[in-house]
C-alpha cells in the first residue's frame, strides 16, 4: 500500500510541476511577443495563471518574476518585476481594454518601457534584442496524510525566449 501512495503522490507531483513548466515556457512566449508594449506583464501573469490547471492549483502559485535573461536563461542583474499572488494589479491598453490580474508587483526591477524589441538595439546595454524570461514559484501541497507529515515542496521553474522585433 505505501508503494502505491508513493506512486500516486510522486505522479501528482510531476503532473504540478508539468505544468508550472508548460506555464513559465507559454508566459515567455506572451512576453516575447509582447515586447515593450504597455500592459504585458498582465497578460503574461493571466496566461500562467489560467495554464495551471488540475491537478496543479493557480492559488498554489507564490511569484512569478518576468526578467531580462542571458541567452541561457539566467537572469541579468537585478532587472526582474517580482509580482505575489496578492492582491490585484490592473492593466489598461491603448484601446482602451483593461485586464485585472490576482498579483501585486513587489520589485519593479525590468518595466516593460524598458525592454528592446528593436533589430538594432535600443543602445545602453541592450546592442539587440532582449531575451526575456519567466520564472514561476510553485508550493506543491502533498494529496495524502501519509506523506503530508513531511511539509511542503517549493519549486521555481523558468524558460526564457528572444523577444520578436518590432521594426
Amino acid at each position: 500500500m505505501l508503494i502505491v501512495v508513493g506512486l500516486m503522490e510522486f505522479g501528482m507531483f510531476l503532473n504540478s510541476r508539468n505544468a508550472v513548466e508548460f506555464a513559465a515556457r507559454d508566459g515567455s512566449v506572451l512576453a516575447a511577443e509582447g515586447g515593450n508594449a504597455a500592459g504585458t506583464d498582465c497578460v503574461v501573469l493571466d496566461k500562467v495563471e489560467r495554464d495551471i490547471v488540475s491537478p496543479a492549483r493557480n492559488i498554489r502559485i507564490q511569484t512569478i518574476a518576468i526578467y531580462w535573461s542571458d541567452r541561457n536563461g539566467a537572469q541579468i542583474g537585478t532587472n526582474a518585476n517580482l509580482y505575489t499572488r496578492s492582491g490585484t494589479t490592473t492593466c489598461t491598453y491603448g484601446g482602451g481594454a483593461s485586464l485585472t490580474v490576482p498579483y501585486t508587483l513587489t520589485t519593479p526591477g525590468y518595466v516593460e518601457g524598458a525592454r528592446c524589441d528593436v533589430l538594432a538595439g535600443c543602445g545602453g546595454a541592450h546592442p539587440g534584442l532582449d531575451t526575456i524570461g519567466v520564472k514561476v514559484t510553485y508550493q506543491h501541497r502533498w494529496i495524502t496524510g501519509i506523506v503530508q507529515q513531511t511539509g511542503l515542496i517549493t519549486f521555481s521553474l523558468a524558460s526564457a525566449t528572444r523577444m520578436e522585433p518590432q521594426e
